[in-house]
């Protein structure tokens, strides 16, 4: 286990539920190429704050890359749905570009 994991794991003791720290470590698993584990705090970032943006991207990308274009197309939408409400048009850009390469 990498040093970056440990020492993420080990601040997440302390604040479980920080989206933050739980976006950086599913990255950190992305690398190590345990998807599954990415996958799980990628879907506890959504259910426990829908509105943290940043985990809509790298979910559907991890989505894509499983094969899995149907559920990959709907939380680029969420996303899309989300990062507009907040006004936060970079994010909007980035996941509609994303969502058209898969579609079209």
């Amino acid at each position: 286990m990498s040093e970056r994991i440990q020492k993420l794991q080990d601040f997440l003791k302390a604040s479980p539920n920080d989206c933050f720290l739980n976006h950086a470590l599913a990255l950190e698993y992305v690398k190590m190429g345990d998807e599954a584990a990415a996958r799980q705090l990628f879907e506890k970032n959504l259910s426990f704050d829908a509105t943290y943006v940043a985990t809509y991207y790298h979910l559907a990308k991890l989505l894509e890359r499983a094969g899995d274009q149907q559920q990959a197309i709907a939380i680029y939408e969420q996303g899309m749905q989300v990062s507009k409400a907040q006004g936060d048009m970079h994010a909007y850009s980035e996941l509609q570009s994303a969502y058209e390469d898969l579609v079209y």
